[in-house]
């Protein structure tokens, strides 16, 4: 009888915890107070954690605010597969719409946007390869990654942190529409 055991993958654990009530402190506070007048003691009381476990795993407040709104639109999820680019592009991008319509979601990329700096954000990194994911599926398209979010990304994230009142339902047809033009 084999007595050699392996070692089970932890599912979580306190560090998991505290990533989520760290996640939720966020939102909640961003939602109260405004991404501008949140900080990381705030944070920290609301998620019941030590301000230095927040600065340990998140170094300061502006990747944190990149990591929250880059975690809130899951890179996970699956990406819609309707069988025709065009499609596929249009219900990605309605996905983009619907999320960041939701203030708080439309906060979070406001402060994540500003903290990335000079470095390419989480969010942008995420929709790229999204935009890649897709275009896989179909070789032969007329377009790249690079006039997805020229065509279509930029001008929804434009119109989240410039205009957000002009996010409308039609927003992602109009811009997938154009892309094809």
């Amino acid at each position: 009888m084999d007595t050699k055991t392996t070692p089970s993958k932890r599912t979580g654990g306190r560090s998991a915890a505290v990533i989520h009530n760290v996640r939720t402190a966020v939102e909640e506070l961003v939602e109260e107070k405004g991404q501008d007048r949140v900080t990381v003691p705030m944070i920290a009381e609301r998620a019941g954690v030590n301000p230095t476990s927040i600065y340990r795993r998140w170094g300061d407040l502006p990747t944190l605010i990149n990591d929250i709104a880059t975690y809130q639109l899951d890179p996970a999820r699956p990406l819609p597969e309707n069988g025709d680019l065009q499609r596929d592009l249009t219900a990605w991008a309605s996905e983009l719409v619907e999320h960041y319509r939701n203030p708080v979601n439309a906060a979070l990329l406001r402060g994540g946007a500003s903290a990335a700096g000079e470095r390419q954000s989480n969010c942008l990194r995420n929709r790229r390869t999204e935009a890649g994911l897709i275009l896989q599926r179909y070789p032969d398209s007329p377009v790249t990654d690079d006039d997805i979010l020229d065509v279509v990304v930029a001008p929804i994230i434009y119109r989240v942190i410039f205009v957000p009142w002009t996010l409308e339902d039609t927003t992602a047809e109009h811009l997938v529409e154009r892309l094809f033009r």
